[in-house]
C-alpha cells in the first residue's frame, strides 16, 4: 500500500506544513487563535492542539511514545499556551521525521491491534493503512487550520505536496 519512501516524504511534508501554519498563526492574537469560528474543533488553537494530540496517540502505537493525556473529545485542551504548543509541535515533528527514517517494508506489512477510543473496541488493521491514516488525519485538520488562518486575515505559503516536497525522499 505505501513504502518507506512515502513515509519519509509525508513526515517531511508534515514538518514543513506545520512550519507554514504556525508562522502565520503566531502573528494572530491569542484571542483570534482561540475564537470559536465554527470549525470541527471550534478554534484554530483547538484544531492545532487536536492535530498534535492525534499525532501523539498514533506515535504511541507506532513508536512507543507516551500516550497523550485525556481522550479524543478532550484533545483540544492538551495545551492552553500557544508557545508551549508550538514548541511541542516542533519537537514532535523532529521525532516523527526520525521515526520515519527507520520505517521499513516488513514493519509496514504487519497487522496492528490496539484499543480504539474512537471506536470503543479493539481494532486490527494493516500498519500501512494506519500510517496512511496518520498522515491523512494531519492533512485533513491542517486544511481546516489553513482555512481558519486565512479567514483571520493571515496568509500561508503553498500547501501542495508537490510544491512543498518536490521529490520523493529516498
Amino acid at each position: 500500500m505505501i513504502t518507506p519512501a512515502y513515509v519519509r516524504t509525508m513526515a517531511a511534508y508534515n514538518s514543513e506544513m506545520n512550519r507554514r501554519l504556525y508562522g502565520p498563526a503566531s502573528r494572530l492574537t491569542d484571542a483570534a487563535r482561540k475564537a470559536d469560528r465554527g470549525a470541527f474543533w471550534g478554534s484554530l488553537h483547538a484544531t492545532l492542539t487536536h492535530i498534535l494530540w492525534g499525532d501523539r496517540a498514533w506515535m504511541s502505537r507506532f513508536a512507543g511514545w507516551e500516550k497523550p493525556d485525556g481522550v479524543l473529545k478532550q484533545s483540544p485542551q492538551l495545551f492552553y499556551d500557544f508557545e508551549a504548543l508550538q514548541t511541542a509541535r516542533v519537537e514532535a515533528d523532529a521525532s516523527i521525521e526520525h521515526w520515519a527514517s527507520k520505517v521499513d517494508e516488513p514493519w509496514l506489512g504487519k497487522p496492528m491491534t490496539w484499543f480504539s477510543g474512537a471506536a470503543n473496541r479493539d481494532v486490527t488493521a494493516p500498519v500501512s493503512l494506519l500510517v496512511a491514516h496518520f498522515f491523512n488525519h494531519q492533512t485533513h485538520h491542517r486544511g481546516q487550520a489553513h482555512a481558519l488562518i486565512t479567514a483571520a486575515g493571515e496568509k500561508t505559503d503553498d500547501t501542495d505536496l508537490f510544491l512543498v516536497t518536490p521529490q520523493v525522499i529516498a
